[in-house]
């Protein structure tokens, strides 16, 4: 982060956070260690779920964490400690966002759904995930080096008679497909045909944002309905829409739409922008939503915090905390 201008006091602040994929073994540890705000709600995260989640962080193994079913509260606990270490320091969001289960945590974040609440939705997402990838031969692909339309051409070419849908919009020249394996196959081919500089079959135990999760949505939007959701206390944008949802019901139809539709990354993080943000810090794992902003738009700041040292990097380099 050595590049990273000084925050102005007029500049507005993004809090977004991070995907499943970013997972790995400590986790979270040292925010845990050093912080007790974040001591706290990897505590709440064991009891609301009734086992150790926070052993499984620090400690792994790699491929429990690989499970849906454990990656996803595992991240959003993450997240939101790094989001306390944040505000610990004066942090304040003007607009959240998170991407596919980091949207959870931004909702966390904005007051919308308790933390507990959260953590026991996204165990159970994971799970339908999970169970929903199971009864269909289907996987997820990267295409890099082509833009979105080529992409969505690409898509609806190869499909045939199979289910092939464009899942991420994570930036200009990277968009991810997900649906049927040969479908895939297909449109991996002749996505490098068409000049994309690579294709990457994702290692996931599905077909993520599309079609093919529509039993999982079904069931999500059932579970949504009986949980307590309110009004968000700052705006968040939402994958499905790249837009603000204001309400409880806004919320609700935007979840259980995410996760058979589209995450809109590159137009969620184009909305904060043109909203006046222009800087964005990543709170979770690692800097996958980062970059992706970089590459979005060259001319924001774009920072990640998972730890006391990138915390204190983005203090001493972005400047003292901001508030919405």
């Amino acid at each position: 982060m050595g590049d990273i201008e000084p925050m102005p006091a007029s500049a507005k602040l993004a809090i977004v956070f991070s995907p499943q994929g970013s997972q790995a073994p400590g986790m979270g540890r040292d925010l845990y260690e050093s912080f007790p705000a974040c001591r706290q709600v990897f505590e709440l995260a064991n009891e609301a779920l009734g086992f150790d989640l926070a052993a499984m962080c620090f400690n792994g193994p790699e491929e429990g964490l690989r499970s849906t079913e454990v990656a996803q509260p595992a991240l959003l606990t993450t997240s939101v400690a790094a989001l306390r270490a944040l505000q610990t320091e004066g942090f304040h969001p003007s607009a959240v966002a998170g991407h596919s289960v980091g949207e959870y945590a931004a909702l966390v974040a904005a007051q919308a759904i308790s933390f507990e609440d959260g953590v026991r939705l996204v165990r159970r997402r994971g799970e339908l995930m999970k169970e929903a990838g199971a009864e269909a031969d289907g996987t997820m692909a990267a295409i890099i080096g082509l833009t979105s339309e080529d992409v969505k051409r690409i898509v609806e070419e190869s499909a045939g008679s199979q289910i092939l849908d464009v899942a991420n919009y994570n930036s200009p020249e990277q968009t991810v497909i997900s649906g049927e394996r040969a479908a895939i196959e297909r449109a991996c081919e002749l996505a490098r045909e068409r000049g994309a500089k690579r294709t990457l079959l994702l290692n996931v135990s599905g077909a993520f944002h599309s079609r093919l999760m529509r039993s999982a949505a079904e069931e999500i939007e059932r579970l949504l309905s009986a949980v307590e959701i309110n009004a968000p206390a700052i705006p968040v944008v939402a994958n499905f829409s790249a837009d603000y949802v204001r309400s409880s019901e806004e919320i609700r139809s935007a979840l259980a739409h995410q996760l058979a539709g589209s995450v809109r990354w590159v137009e969620s993080v184009q909305r904060m922008i043109e909203d006046g943000c222009s800087v964005f810090v990543e709170a979770g794992v690692g800097q996958a939503l980062a970059g992706m902003i970089r590459r979005i738009d060259g001319g924001v700041t774009a920072a990640a915090v998972s730890d006391r040292a990138s915390l204190q990097e983005f203090v001493r380099t972005v400047g003292a905390g901001a508030s919405a």
